[in-house]
């Protein structure tokens, strides 16, 4: 007999197991072993699902969250516990922390409240209120993601960290620092800079450490220094119901216990809300230059990156940008010269002294020669340099521009990533090519080759949406085929969640599922993000 629940019960629970029952999230197990069942019974559980590893959508109620009287409640709670001018209601400033211009997955739904927290402390009063009362909660931080990623689904709360724009601590000889979320990439580098030190990741302007974060992005420089997931060492998080964790301590390697870092870089918001990461800083490089190679042919310009690789060539950056791309750019007047229209790659050479950088840019030359490029030329100083690496920087806006300038001020953007092995790139992107000709879309290519990791920039009249989705999904489906992913590093955000199930596997998304409501069991966290969490909206 069980003290507290009786043999009954426990032959009851037995008979259930497999089948779908009320549990306690991650508890249940050591319930049983307390022999806590007749209470693990009684009490009020949030929602059922089946006893196992993962939790798939078909185990899961659909999800329950806070009616108007109770978030009105929460809502007065929250502003108590801040400044007049850390919280708005206003409708610009909704729209604004919803969703962005330049993403094509545009919010529906506006949040009902916004707050600008300006502490982990303040953070965490707020989540435990938003725990409490099942009030739905999108942290934004940069608001420059372009998957829907932090698209206001459930109406809720928006946690703006913005205000948290501090950086904490700079341990030069260490070569790490410690910052809040809302500090920008370009600020911080600009802050490095006089010190002689460099924050590797740099995706588009106006991204913050946040948000970064939380697509584990990259940008031009990850082929020499990673993505976000690779520059992390450490994080505070707090967790959706106010509990504060710190991931690790500060050396470059810890073999402590599980990658809490790991879980959370790269998880959109859905575990809970970064306050203050540490990041690896790397030296500025002493010798650089920029080279410029054009080819007629993408296969030569792709053969060419593999076999810089291969040979060991210290590229900083290296960037491949097709010829439409090198045509908008000519046309938009952004550069001080204009470019022979052809399939262009643009790299970023550096070496430890000037004799390894010469010797660099000769193994450059030669094994361009050897695959059939056209020209090439290269940086004779700084200047020069950043005046050749001004086209790849100016590449996405004259694509917007010309677009417009052809389809009129309505044309709309899609913009895509995904990332193949680099054997794989240039067969993808010469198929993605002949697809989007054939359907009479234009469309830029810029691709971060030394990484297999290319964008398409469709621009497109808004009758062809449809056209144009389609497109989309095939680019995906094409890279998946090719032992790719559907995201290099935008993320997953609304836009690309159907695509996930079908790189990883039903069972791979049920234990991200699993791990999810294990440590949010009311679904509050960024609702809807990277897979469904509601059978509703399967």
């Amino acid at each position: 007999m069980n003290e507290l629940g009786g043999s009954s019960d426990l032959s009851m629970h037995a008979e259930d197991i497999g089948h779908r029952h009320r549990v306690h999230y991650g508890y249940s197990s050591l319930a049983l072993a307390l022999g806590t069942i007749g209470g693990y019974y009684a009490s009020n559980w949030e929602r059922s699902y089946t006893a196992k590893s993962v939790t798939r959508l078909s185990d899961m109620d659909e999800l329950s969250y806070a009616k108007w009287e109770d978030r009105k409640l929460a809502y007065h709670k929250i502003k108590s516990l801040l400044r007049e001018d850390q919280w708005s209601t206003d409708k610009t400033e909704l729209e604004h922390c919803s969703s962005n211009d330049y993403s094509t997955h545009q919010s529906d739904k506006l949040p009902q409240l916004v707050v600008f927290p300006e502490s982990t402390e303040q953070v965490s009063d707020i989540l435990k209120i938003c725990h409490s009362y099942k009030v739905p909660v999108v942290p934004v931080s940069g608001a420059t993601s372009i998957e829907g990623n932090f698209n206001t689904t459930r109406n809720g709360l928006v946690i703006s960290l913005s205000l948290m724009d501090k950086i904490i601590q700079l341990n030069e000889q260490d070569m790490d620092c410690t910052l809040q979320p809302g500090v920008g990439w370009q600020d911080l580098n600009e802050y490095l800079k006089p010190r002689g030190l460099l924050f590797g990741p740099d995706p588009g302007p106006g991204a913050q450490i946040g948000g970064m974060c939380g697509t584990s992005c990259s940008g031009t420089n990850a082929a020499k220094y990673g993505t976000m997931k690779d520059n992390v060492i450490s994080l505070t998080v707090v967790l959706p119901d106010g509990t504060v964790v710190k991931t690790r301590k500060r050396p470059r390697k810890s073999s402590a216990g599980y990658n809490l870092t790991g879980l959370f870089v790269g998880s959109e918001g859905t575990l809970g809300i970064v306050t203050e990461i540490t990041v690896k800083l790397h030296h500025l490089p002493r010798f650089e230059t920029v080279g410029v190679v054009s080819f007629a042919r993408l296969i030569d310009a792709t053969n060419m990156v593999t076999r810089l690789i291969q040979h060991g060539v210290s590229f900083n950056a290296v960037e491949l940008l097709d010829e439409n791309m090198i045509d908008v750019i000519n046309k938009s007047g952004q550069c001080n010269r204009s470019w022979p229209v052809n399939h262009t790659l643009f790299m970023k050479i550096g070496g430890s002294s000037q004799a390894q950088l010469q010797h660099q840019l000769e193994l450059l030359q030669g094994i361009g020669r050897e695959n059939n490029a056209l020209a090439f030329s290269c940086a004779k100083d700084s200047s020069e340099a950043e005046e050749l690496w001004q086209a790849r920087k100016v590449g996405f806006w004259s694509t917007i521009q010309h677009g417009k300038s052809l389809l009129g001020e309505n044309a709309k953007v899609w913009t895509t990533d995904v990332a193949v092995p680099i054997s794989k790139l240039s067969c993808v992107i010469e198929e993605t090519m002949e697809d989007i000709n054939s359907k009479g879309i234009f469309t830029t290519i810029l691709g971060h080759v030394g990484d297999g990791n290319f964008h398409c920039i469709l621009v497109y009249k808004p009758e062809d949406q449809g056209v144009v989705s389609g497109i989309s999904e095939r680019v995906v489906q094409r890279a998946l085929d090719n032992e790719g992913t559907c995201t290099g590093e935008h993320g997953i955000g609304l836009g690309k969640r159907k695509y996930l199930q079908l790189e990883l596997g039903e069972d791979t998304v049920a234990l991200m599922r699993q791990i999810k409501l294990s440590v949010d069991p009311h679904g509050i966290m960024n609702p809807d993000k990277v897979f469904s969490t509601d059978p509703e909206d399967s």
